[in-house]
């Protein structure tokens, strides 16, 4: 049993009780009235009954699954909360409510038997992106005549992950790195190592013989080579308040469209078994990427200072700039990239109304309205 926090106080009939308590025992004894002191005595005990009971904490266990804990944006989750009177006499006849997300709801703990358990399954709302928070456990007791009220939190909270939603990708940016796959043939020169020896086969090159080696072992070995120019895939994410000025309840839905543009390309390149870096304008990403789409949020932000981090660290050879509508104007900023990161692609999503983009050919622009659209649009260029 864990008891976090209380809560709750006198009410206001308590309130009034204790006031007449008061004036009815100074009434009665200073003028000599043993009726008024007798009430005055009887509404004393009923606030010492109250506290008395108030005093007494339910000893309860409160254990919480999720299923799962881990969700896209969408898709069904369910908590399931069990408690158990883990008192050895007394039974638990109380009110209580678990928090999930920013609703409560109800937990029935009528007649727990000592030893005896209680399990509640409810929905866990999915419909946003974000974490969401579950527990603790609420409970609340009044004493019979309404005069004091508690409420002390149980158990620990739980957080549910609603992930962004990913859409299929077919298509995915090879840039200028090539694997050894044979897909594109433009490798740049001094990508090939030294991996390892190993013996000769029938139909291996003379060429990649280690002579040396093969003079002390006795037997012909060959070099093995390994290519280590992988495609690597950088996804800036604009998490920047000014790219996306647009909200409604205080939700961007441009925002929550990158991030599904996000999540979506790196899942395609975990799928390919390409290396994916995801990048906030904020800085780096720290942690598994989905997670950090998860907790995203708009903050103030410097893309200079992020544009000229990544040019001189080069990390990929394919930049994928995802920004709202305020990012329009900066696709210059991120298109001078194009040197380091032979290609260049920016999602512009929530500003399908303003004019076409001149990219001038060093920067590939698809404009879309949520993650759906710009999966579409995505799979049809062909300029990479």
């Amino acid at each position: 049993m864990k008891i976090r926090s209380s809560g709750g106080g006198i009410t206001g009939r308590g309130a009034g009780v204790v006031l007449a308590a008061v004036a009815l025992l100074a009434a009665g004894f200073a003028y000599g009235y043993p009726d008024l002191a007798l009430l005055g005595g009887a509404a004393t005990i009923a606030i010492l009954c109250a506290v008395g009971f108030g005093l007494w904490r339910p000893r309860l266990g409160v254990d919480r699954v999720a299923e799962p804990d881990r969700v896209p944006r969408g898709a069904p989750a369910a908590m399931t909360v069990t408690v158990r009177n883990t008192s050895r006499l007394r039974a638990a006849n109380l009110v209580a409510t678990d928090r999930c997300g920013a609703a409560t709801v109800p937990v029935p703990l009528l007649r727990l038997r000592p030893g005896r358990d209680t399990t509640v399954d409810y929905p866990v709302p999915t419909t946003r992106r974000g974490v969401v928070p579950v527990g603790p456990l609420r409970v609340t007791r009044t004493d019979p005549l309404g005069l004091l009220t508690l409420s002390r939190a149980y158990g620990d909270t739980t957080t549910v992950w609603v992930h962004p939603r990913i859409h299929l990708l077919r298509a995915v940016p090879a840039g200028m790195a090539r694997s050894l796959d044979g897909r594109i043939d433009k490798v740049p020169h001094g990508t090939i190592t030294f991996d390892s020896l190993r013996e000769y086969v029938v139909g291996d090159e003379l060429r990649r013989v280690h002579w040396r080696s093969s003079a002390k072992v006795g037997e012909l070995m060959v070099r093995e080579q390994l290519d280590t120019s992988e495609p690597t895939i950088v996804v800036l994410l604009d998490d920047r308040a000014a790219a996306h000025p647009d909200r409604r309840d205080g939700t961007a839905e441009s925002f929550e469209a990158a991030c599904e543009a996000a999540a979506s390309i790196i899942a395609a390149a975990v799928r390919e078994d390409l290396p994916v870096v995801l990048h906030l304008t904020s800085g780096p990403a720290a942690g598994p990427y989905l997670d950090v789409l998860t907790e995203a949020a708009l903050r103030d932000g410097d893309l200079t200072r992020t544009v000229r981090s990544l040019r001189q660290s080069r990390l990929g050879d394919t930049l994928v700039y995802l920004t709202g509508p305020g990012g329009r104007t900066d696709l210059g900023t991120v298109g001078a990239l194009r040197g380091p990161y032979p290609v260049v692609i920016a999602g512009l999503f929530g500003d399908r109304d303003a004019a076409p983009v001149a990219a001038g050919g060093a920067l590939i622009v698809i404009e879309a309205a949520d993650g759906e659209q710009f999966a579409a649009a995505w799979d049809g260029v062909r300029g990479w």
